[in-house]
C-alpha cells in the first residue's frame, strides 16, 4: 500500500496486512487507479459540501461513487439509484454532468435529499436561516434556568419519546424554532437544521451518536474527551453551528453543481413507476444489508420532532427481522423485486453496480434472477472510523449488466 496509507492507517490503528490479505489491492488500482481503501482521505474530504448536511448511518463514501461513475459513465448518461438513502449517488452524479434519478422509502430519508439536491436562491436562503437563528436566540434568552418556562410561548409536546431524550431547555429550543418554519419559503432547508441539532442535543455520551441505547442524565467518563462531561442542556448552541454549517455547504455544493438532473421518488422502490419514455444508462446503488440497520429508528428523533409518517414494514432487511433463514428470504425476495422493477427503465446493456456486505453471498444468484450477466466484483475494506471502533469490514462492488 502507499506510504500515506500506511501512515494513514497507523493513525487510525488499521490493520493493513489484514486488507491485503482480503482486497486485491493491485488489481483496484490498476482498473480505477486506485486500491478503494480510501484510508488517507479525510474527514473533511469524506463529508465534503452538502454530504454532511445531515448524519447518516451507512451512507457509503462519495469518493467511491465518483471512482466508478467516471470509469463507466459519461456527462449526458442517466443512473438510477433505487435505495438513494442520504442521496450520495444523486450529487456526485450531478457534479460529473451525469443525470440520476432516485428512489427511497423513507420520508425523511427524501426529505434530505431534495434539500441536497434542489437549487436555492443562495441570498434568500441565507437570510432566513439567519433570521430564524436570530428569532431562536432571542427566544433563549427568555427561558429562566430554573422554572425552564419562557415568556414568550409554551411549547409542548405529547411526544414521551422526546420529553425522555431531551432536557427541558433544549425541547423548548426546538420546539419554538419548529413553530416559526411556517414563516419561511425554505422550510425544508429549516427541517434539516433543526434536526441535525436535534441528533446532537439528545441526552447522551459525546462517543455515542450514531447509535444510543438510553438517555443519559448523569454525569459520565467521557472516551471522545478524556474527561468527565455533562449531558447536553441546549439545543440552540447546535442551532447555530448548524446554520452557518449549512449556509457554507449549501453555497459550497451550488458552485460544483451542473445542469444534469437530479429527481428524488418518494416510495417504496418495488413499486415505483416512471414514465415509460425514461431509459437510463445504469445503475448504481447500496442496498440495506441485512439485519444490519433500522433506516427509520436511527432518525427516529426527526420522525417523532415533525410528526412525520413512518414505514417500518415496507423496509428490506431491517435489523429487527435479524438474520436467520427467513430474514435472509424475505430479503432476497425483496431485493428482486425491486431491480426487477427498475429493469424497467434501464437500456439494453445497462451497467449495474451493487455494493454490498454480501457475507451471505446472495448477490449472484439476485443478478442471475434479475437477468443481468455478472461481469466482475470489485472487492474494498470499509473502515469504521466514524464510530471509533477501529473495526474493518469487507463489502463487494458487483459488476452487471442487462441481458445476456
Amino acid at each position: 500500500m502507499q506510504d500515506i496509507n500506511e501512515a494513514a492507517a497507523t493513525k487510525f490503528r488499521i490493520d493493513t496486512s489484514l486488507i491485503e490479505k482480503t482486497v486485491d489491492i493491485n488489481k483496484n488500482v490498476k482498473r480505477f487507479g486506485n486500491d478503494l481503501t480510501f484510508i488517507s482521505v479525510r474527514e473533511f474530504e469524506r463529508t465534503k459540501h452538502v454530504h454532511r448536511l445531515h448524519p447518516y448511518l451507512g451512507k457509503f463514501i462519495p469518493q467511491l461513487v465518483e471512482v466508478f461513475l467516471k470509469s463507466f459513465f459519461k456527462a449526458g448518461d442517466t443512473i438510477i439509484d433505487p435505495f438513494s438513502g442520504s442521496g450520495t449517488t444523486l450529487v456526485e452524479a450531478n457534479i460529473l454532468g451525469i443525470n440520476s434519478i432516485g428512489f427511497e422509502l423513507s420520508p425523511f430519508n427524501a426529505l434530505i435529499q431534495k434539500v441536497k439536491t434542489n437549487e436555492y436562491d443562495a441570498p434568500e436562503v441565507e437570510r432566513e436561516i439567519k433570521d430564524a437563528l436570530k428569532r431562536t436566540k432571542e427566544f433563549s434568552k427568555t427561558i429562566n434556568n430554573k422554572t425552564l418556562f419562557s415568556k414568550d410561548a409554551d411549547l409542548t409536546t405529547e411526544s414521551d419519546y422526546l420529553k425522555e431524550w431531551y432536557s427541558n431547555r433544549a425541547l423548548k429550543e426546538m420546539l419554538f424554532y419548529k413553530s416559526i418554519i411556517s414563516d419561511y419559503k425554505n422550510q425544508d432547508v429549516l427541517k434539516i437544521i433543526l434536526s441535525r441539532a436535534a441528533r446532537s442535543a439528545r441526552l447522551i455520551t459525546h462517543y455515542d451518536l450514531a447509535r444510543p441505547k438510553k438517555a443519559v442524565r448523569e454525569k459520565y467518563w467521557c472516551i471522545k474527551h478524556k474527561r468527565y462531561c455533562e449531558p447536553t442542556n441546549e439545543a440552540y448552541k447546535f442551532i447555530e453551528r448548524y446554520s452557518l454549517d449549512t449556509i457554507n455547504r449549501l453555497r459550497e455544493f451550488g458552485r460544483l453543481r451542473t445542469k444534469a438532473y437530479m429527481k428524488v421518488v418518494e416510495g417504496d422502490s418495488r413499486l415505483i413507476k416512471l414514465s415509460k419514455g425514461v431509459k437510463a444508462d445504469g445503475v448504481f446503488t447500496s442496498p440495506p444489508y441485512v439485519g444490519v440497520i433500522d433506516y427509520h429508528e436511527q432518525h427516529r428523533y426527526a420522525y417523532e420532532l415533525f410528526g412525520i409518517p413512518r414505514q417500518d414494514d415496507s423496509e428490506i432487511g431491517p435489523a429487527t427481522k435479524g438474520t436467520g433463514a427467513v430474514a435472509k428470504a424475505a430479503y432476497v425476495d425483496g431485493i428482486e423485486k425491486v431491480f426487477k422493477n427498475v429493469n424497467n427503465y434501464l437500456k439494453d446493456g445497462a451497467q449495474i453496480f451493487i455494493v454490498a456486505n454480501d457475507k451471505f453471498n446472495l448477490y449472484p444468484e439476485i443478478g442471475k434472477k434479475c437477468g443481468y450477466k455478472l461481469i466482475e466484483v470489485f472487492q474494498r475494506p470499509v473502515l469504521m472510523r466514524t464510530e471509533r471502533t477501529g473495526k474493518t469490514y469487507f463489502e463487494s462492488i458487483f459488476y452487471f449488466k442487462k441481458g445476456d
